[in-house]
């Protein structure tokens, strides 16, 4: 198959903890390294996923994650191959962020020969490399991306032509040849200010080089952290805009991969929200299938949403009047920021509760980062979702008090569906959370309150005024239980 060729997905299966339900094939309440093969399986054979994330930051790697999947279930890659039918894609540690997994990366980018030699002897022959694109989080420049993929070439596959010693026979000649010559790195743009300069960093990356295509992964959950959601999403569309320009400019074709989750705050993608999503971002190539989406529904459900984003045809990105956008942007993420700034010892006290879904320690997150939040340090943002969800409190109402009459007109245009998401969101509310907070949030929150009509989830209220309760009194030892109980009204954890 000709490289040019090459299927690009529409759908990727991560390994997000949002999911309240744990699924048949586990034995307990979270995902053991052996599960996440088997999860693997079962989103290509069941859900009919394209691709799957390999997450290889923060546990312990499984770099024989391609030898298990073909030993285990043989029948089934004998007819569907990886790496051109169906994907598994590395998502390694970015050393410059991540020091202490650093090393990770290395030992990630040296499986991929290996890899490459298992799916050779499965499907006998070496045509297709299982593995040839890495996905590189929290990217903020060019170089790198440029480091990802010169150490492969250069350090990994380039020393099969040197030899131990003098007169000796040369690397390859001993071990065997090394593929795929390149490992293609997919940079994933976490935070708004690397998000507006995604386009000028692809371009510069694709300056010497000569691929059919290049994929960029946009985060759209930690700018909601960090920002608020208006903020990122205006400015997701800003992104997508800015690429699709490169994409007419350079002649390369540029596939967005953009990482949505379940609630509303982290993107609003469920089994039954997929037509919104798809319009909402039609430029979009890959959409993000995280695990509330696969384990909290139906799984008939499940598989018509996956099946219908699969066939569905990507277009071009909706316009978006930027200067406007940036403005919005930059007036409620700084309302949104002021709020964080106070109500984070809260958060902070409540995601202690948070069940754990995954074995792992996710990567840092950015806010810790800011220079603006001095000395204010949160959860991941699953974490941080569940716990202002568990004190009826929904993330989407931060920042949102200081919108004027102008930004709702020019919000109606961008983000049709607003008003009503923001009713959606606003059911989850609980009043009793006016106990712990300062009236000053309580306020605001009602300002937010007053611009939707919305119904109240009464049920999902009692199990949160038993958490407030709770958090007041200091009698701790329910609050998970009723975490639990809430997520699944939602079917979402955060």
């Amino acid at each position: 198959m000709a490289r040019g060729m090459r299927k690009v997905p529409r759908t990727m299966s991560t390994q997000h903890p949002d999911n309240v339900t744990m699924p048949f094939f586990t034995e307990g309440t979270y995902f053991l390294g052996e599960d996440e093969i088997k999860e693997a399986y079962y989103v290509f054979s069941h859900l009919r996923c394209e691709e799957q994330m390999w997450d290889c930051e923060g546990k312990e790697v499984d770099e024989f994650v391609i030898k298990k999947l073909l030993t285990r279930y043989e029948n089934f890659f004998k007819n569907r191959r990886i790496g051109k039918d169906l994907f598994i894609t590395l998502r390694v540690p970015n050393p410059t962020v991540e020091k202490s997994e650093a090393k990770i990366l290395l030992e990630t980018l040296e499986s991929a020969p290996r890899s490459y030699d298992t799916a050779s002897l499965f499907y006998g022959d070496d045509n297709i490399p299982p593995i040839f694109e890495v996905i590189l989080p929290m990217t903020t420049n060019t170089e790198s991306i440029n480091r990802v993929y010169y150490y492969y070439r250069d350090f990994v596959v380039g020393k099969q032509h040197r030899k131990c010693f003098e007169n000796d026979i040369t690397i390859k000649e001993w071990i065997g040849e090394f593929k795929p010559e390149t490992l293609e790195v997919i940079p994933l743009f976490e935070d708004i200010p690397y998000m507006l300069s995604a386009d000028t960093m692809v371009q510069n990356y694709l300056k010497d080089k000569q691929f059919p295509y290049q994929r960029v992964f946009l985060g759209r959950s930690d700018p909601a952290l960090n920002y608020g959601m208006i903020p990122a999403i205006l400015v997701v569309k800003i992104t997508l805009q800015r690429l699709h320009a490169l994409q007419e400019k350079i002649k390369i074709p540029i596939y967005p991969i953009l990482g949505l989750g379940s609630n509303l705050f982290r993107g609003n993608l469920t089994p039954m929200s997929v037509n919104e999503c798809l319009n909402e971002y039609p430029s979009v190539q890959t959409f993000t299938i995280q695990s509330a989406f696969k384990y909290d529904y139906d799984e008939g459900l499940v598989r018509k949403a996956v099946e219908k984003m699969n066939n569905h045809t990507r277009a071009v990105p909706t316009v978006i009047d930027e200067e406007t956008a940036l403005d919005v942007t930059e007036r409620l993420a700084s309302a949104y920021r002021e709020q964080i700034k106070e109500l984070a010892p809260l958060i902070n006290e409540i995601a202690r509760f948070v069940p754990r879904r995954r074995m792992r320690k996710l990567h840092i997150g950015l806010f810790g980062y800011s220079r603006n939040v001095e000395g204010i340090t949160l959860p991941r943002v699953i974490s941080f979702c569940a716990s202002l969800y568990s004190v009826g409190l929904p993330p989407e109402l931060l920042g949102l008090h200081c919108l004027t009459e102008k930004d709702l007109s020019f919000l109606k245009v961008v983000y049709p569906a607003f008003l009503e998401d923001i009713s959606l969101a606003a059911s989850y509310y609980n009043k009793d959370v006016i106990k712990l907070i300062s009236p000053k949030i309580a306020k605001n929150l009602e300002k937010v309150i007053g611009m939707v009509k919305y119904t109240e989830n009464l049920l999902h209220s009692e199990y949160t005024t038993q958490i407030i309760q709770a958090a007041l009194s200091g009698k701790e030892n329910t609050i998970t239980e009723n975490m639990i109980s809430a997520g699944k009204i939602r079917s979402f954890l955060g």
